[in-house]
């Protein structure tokens, strides 16, 4: 940017700053002695366009990046490619001759290198964005599970496993996601999903006391139905996993629209007042009455819904889409004894949520470094289940569902080394252009 050079990978890693940056990081520095061997990274992916998943997730991968304001090297090369779909504007062969990998005609073959066994040290599997049917229900029908079956395939004939992440929830079919969940398990694999949102710096912060007693909690997005209420339930399900007695399901889910969501607030089935806590987090102010507030898409106010959630253990959450906004991700949620309402929102970062992706990113690669997930599988799992819940509930006009099959229970972990704090935008700021292509951002060290 500016006067300050952009160096690639291999110009950055020769520069003494860099080695300092590896050394704050974690990362060996390569000047100390003999370099260690760089974990190889392959990535399956739907499509790789400008500000597709495959290119603001890869991007940190092939360039260093900031994280919580230190510039970072990945650590790691991705080595190998496989491309489902080639739309107008691709991005995936110029940035396979620019980083000197191969894109592959077969997932096989990208994992495999061109060979006859497992050749890499990490998966990446991106099964977001590109042409892909409805379902009846009206989920986009990403092929996901396909791609987990035949990363899997290579698995099982080279007799060994690597870490694996699936971007978003695992599947629009529960019964598939459930076989994922099942074959992950079974062969031992290290396995990684879910969605950036969480990682997200929170402003104002918010961190919930130790053991707290959440009575009930509200989630709040601005966008479209399935794709960003996923997004919503991962952001509510990151914090109340780590309420009293850990997670232990969900026994009841339903999906509400209109004018039906504001009477399930006057039934008492989902506090107001939470919601309106929620939204102040995000504007910094009061924002008048729920049902006053307008976002117009083309000309038209879209359509309020809402996802109700019940927990065995008692827990009351309500996602909630209000207005239209790509970068809306507000919480709150009441404690027991305490009147007033905890509230948050998520922050993306500058230009829109591409670098939401940072944080993620540097969850993955530490992911494939240490051969675990820095937070649990589960928590997609569960949140995968909710969705699909939530989305047969609204193709069954609305009915609320009994979710025996939800009873998934597990321990959270502290992620809090996962999560961007907020340092990252002293470096990359609101008035600094977003740049084209390949392209984290940021200063670099000067040669």
């Amino acid at each position: 940017m500016n006067d300050q050079s952009l160096l690639n990978r291999r110009e950055w890693l020769g520069t003494s700053a860099a080695a300092f940056s590896l050394a704050a990081c974690g990362i060996p520095n390569l000047a100390s002695g003999s370099p260690p061997k760089r974990p190889r990274v392959a990535a399956v992916i739907t499509e790789f366009t400008y500000r597709s998943h495959a290119h603001v997730i890869l991007e940190n991968l092939l360039e260093p990046y900031y994280f919580n304001g230190q510039l970072t090297d990945p650590g790691m090369d991705v080595v190998s490619l496989y491309v489902d779909q080639f739309p107008s504007g691709e991005m995936a062969r110029t940035t396979a001759k620019q980083y000197g990998f191969e894109i592959f005609p077969t997932i096989a073959e990208a994992l495999q290198l061109g060979g006859k066994s497992l050749a890499v040290d990490g998966v990446l599997s991106i099964g977001e964005h590109g042409n892909y049917p409805m379902n009846d229900r009206g989920q986009r029908m990403y092929p996901r599970k396909r791609f987990f079956d035949e990363i899997v395939a290579v698995f099982r004939k080279s007799g060994r496993v690597v870490p694996l992440f699936n971007d978003k929830h695992l599947s629009y079919r529960w019964d598939w996601a459930n076989e994922m969940m099942k074959v992950a398990r079974e062969l031992k694999i290290p396995f990684m999903a879910g969605s950036s949102v969480p990682l997200a710096q929170r402003r104002p912060p918010l961190e919930l006391p130790e053991q707290a007693v959440i009575e009930e909690a509200v989630s709040i997005h601005s966008g479209g139905i399935e794709s960003y209420d996923f997004h919503a339930l991962e952001v509510l399900q990151s914090l109340v996993e780590a309420r009293r007695g850990g997670e232990t399901g969900v026994s009841e889910v339903q999906l509400l629209e209109g004018d039906a969501v504001w009477q399930a607030a006057e039934q008492g089935r989902w506090t107001y007042s939470l919601a309106e806590g929620a939204m102040r987090a995000g504007a910094g102010r009061d924002v008048g009455k729920l049902q006053d507030f307008v976002e117009l898409v083309d000309g038209k106010q879209p359509p309020v819904h809402a996802i109700l959630v019940k927990y065995r253990d008692g827990l009351r959450a309500t996602v909630l889409r209000i207005g239209n906004s790509a970068t809306r991700w507000n919480f709150a949620c009441r404690l027991a004894g305490k009147p007033e309402p905890l509230a948050t929102s998520f922050y993306v970062g500058p230009w829109e949520n591409r670098n939401l992706f940072k944080a993620l990113s540097h969850a993955i690669q530490t992911h494939i470094r240490e051969q675990q997930a820095p937070y649990p599988v589960e928590r997609t799992h569960l949140v995968t289940g909710v969705l699909a819940a939530a989305m047969d509930s609204r193709f069954e006009k609305y009915k609320l569902l009994a979710t025996p099959h939800l009873e998934i229970a597990y321990k959270p972990q502290d992620y809090r080394a996962m999560r961007e704090m907020g340092k990252s935008w002293k470096v990359i700021t609101e008035d600094q252009p977003q740049p084209k292509g390949i392209n984290p951002g940021g200063p670099r060290p000067k040669e």
